[in-house]
């Protein structure tokens, strides 16, 4: 076992349950979700779900292992799995030399606890020769769980683990360095413990992460130093209880997978630049999607903690999920049952670019594309070009869309013009869809961003006002932050009082151009006198031209005599 450098302080935290002392936590009941109505005219590739295909047999499928019969038979050797360990979450990363990392955590199957001996799980390193499997234990990382990997700006690897613990290494086979991140919730919401986080690197070496209950944080290096940005959840605004979000970016726009446990139901999200989110229809993920190639299926009871090793353009190639055979409190020490990590292949989105220069609308008459060839992918051989759609994908999603017009080749690649009709862009997209099958007759997908739409954007965020009485009045001063990847414009800075939809503006100013990561503080003089020591719900927007309004509220006490 290799020498691990951990800090005291890391231990005391890691270990706080430690010798069973942490409680099994109550059973909590599923609530059925109603599906919106509509969902049901989704079309093939309309939702994420659709896009998880069958699993490859690498070894004859056996029912001669633990588990009940709802999971058996089946491949021993796809993900990872030990009769003697409880494996959950995990994530994989490709090396250069074609070596497969896994980073999971596990616990010992005849904890007392049953599955709950997660509470005191370790993190290991495991690799394989082949992306789905078998995965080998190579060695011990520390004390842990929820892993996920990520490099940061100096190219050192970070596992993260609950509760605000970090594991870092220049190399993926260490040694490895334990960590506490310092996060700054900034006067927002932040769950207990900074669990379950999810984190992208951005282009610029900066890296954001979407915490357990939908907040992002963004980093300037990605390692140390966290600041929570956004005022409220970025996730849908429906019932749930939300956990285990994956968050990944591509060569088109940012992506999140979020579960709701207790409605068993994941939704998909999307984003031109980490912060401003839409939710696309239909579910993510689902119990029943593990089938193998020959028809076999697989009834794992519940699906968490989904991961995705991705390839150079940031496409998932395939999916990690932890399963387990039966519910978590019915998996007792010495027993049948157990978890282990799953892989599930999936479509891979195709590369397609737009020639249009101009940004598209409804009256575009002709929308031009060029589809790129990749290996086993030939654009004019495997395209049921009678199938595609183009479009909003508010419209592609349910069939509809714009339709091929005509075709040229492009050496191997293929353009296909369609007609602008029906295309559905409105302000509100980003990313356009493509949408259609095969000459097979499987699902073909691709997104693509629409003409003058960037990612990398300045994002200002900023403080509650600090107001003081002074000779000239009543002062507030407003620190505003710049969490995005370019240097922002002047903007404009406004505070308002009062609850909401009866809010009073009370003072306004301009925030100079400030670079990433760079802060100014604004002062203000209030037009408004606000009795001394009374509690004000204070709102302060930002508005800055082509980005979202943002608005950050709190209550606050102004100075002086608190009145009664």
């Amino acid at each position: 076992m290799k020498q691990i450098m951990i800090p005291t302080a890391v231990l005391l935290v890691a270990f706080s349950t430690m010798n069973g002392e942490a409680k099994i936590p109550k059973k909590a009941a599923v609530e059925a979700r109603e599906r919106p109505a509509e969902w049901k005219n989704l079309v093939p590739g309309g939702q994420f779900i659709d896009l998880f295909e069958p699993m490859p047999i690498m070894a004859p499928l056996t029912s001669d292992t633990w588990g009940g019969d709802n999971v058996k038979p089946r491949d021993l050797s796809n993900g990872i799995e030990d009769p003697a360990w409880s494996y959950w979450c995990a994530d994989v990363l490709k090396a250069d030399d074609g070596t497969y990392h896994m980073f999971t955590a596990r616990w010992p199957e005849n904890e007392p606890r049953g599955h709950f001996g997660y509470f005191d799980s370790e993190i290991v390193h495991a690799t394989a020769d082949h992306p789905m499997g078998p995965y080998t234990y190579r060695d011990w990382i520390g004390p842990g769980h929820n892993p996920e990997l990520y490099q940061n700006a100096k190219g050192e690897y970070m596992v993260y683990s609950t509760h605000g613990r970090f594991y870092y290494s220049k190399s993926l086979d260490g040694p490895w360095k334990a960590g506490t991140y310092n996060f700054d919730k900034r006067e927002r919401y932040a769950f207990k413990n900074y669990v379950n986080f999810s984190f992208t690197p951005r282009s610029d070496g900066s890296v954001i992460a979407v915490s357990r209950r939908g907040y992002m944080w963004a980093s300037k290096d990605g390692r140390d130093d966290w600041s929570e940005v956004s005022a409220e959840s970025v996730y849908p605004k429906v019932p749930g209880v939300f956990e285990d979000p994956v968050m990944w970016k591509d060569d088109v726009q940012y992506h999140i997978i979020v579960n709701d446990w207790k409605g068993r139901i994941a939704y998909y999200l999307r984003s031109l630049d980490g912060f401003h989110w839409k939710t696309e229809p239909g579910e993510a993920y689902a119990p029943g999607i593990a089938r193998y190639e020959d028809g076999t299926k697989l009834d794992w009871y519940k699906y968490e903690r989904i991961r995705f090793l991705q390839d150079k353009h940031g496409r998932p190639v395939q999916a990690h999920f932890a399963v387990i055979d039966s519910d978590k409190y019915s998996d007792l020490p010495n027993d049948i049952h157990n978890s282990k990590n799953i892989i599930i292949p999936v479509v891979v989105p195709r590369l397609i670019s737009l020639l249009n220069a101009e940004p598209i609308t409804a009256d575009t008459r002709e929308i031009r594309m060029k589809v790129m060839a990749e290996e086993g992918f030939n654009p004019h051989m495997d395209i049921d070009l009678g199938a595609l759609r183009f479009g909003a994908s508010e419209e592609v999603n349910y069939g509809r869309g714009s339709k091929v017009l005509r075709t040229e080749k492009d050496g191997a690649d293929l353009i296909v013009t369609f007609d602008g009709k029906g295309n559905g862009f409105t302000a509100d997209n980003f990313a356009g869809k493509l949408l259609g099958k095969t000459a097979a007759g499987k699902i073909l997908f691709g997104w693509v961003r629409l003409p003058g739409m960037e990612s990398a954007v300045p994002m200002l965020s900023a403080l509650s006002p600090k107001f003081e009485f002074t000779d000239a009045g009543l002062e507030a001063y407003v620190e505003v932050q710049n969490f995005g990847e370019k240097t922002s414009e002047k903007s404009t800075v406004k505070v308002l009082v009062g609850k909401e939809g009866k809010e009073k503006q009370i003072a306004s100013g301009t925030v100079r151009a400030l670079k990433p990561f760079e802060k100014a503080m604004v002062r203000l003089v209030c037009d408004s006198s606000l009795p001394k020591g009374s509690k004000q719900t204070a709102t302060v927007l930002l508005e800055s031209a082509g980005r979202p309004v943002e608005t950050f509220s709190k209550t606050t006490a102004l100075p002086g005599e608190q009145i009664r």
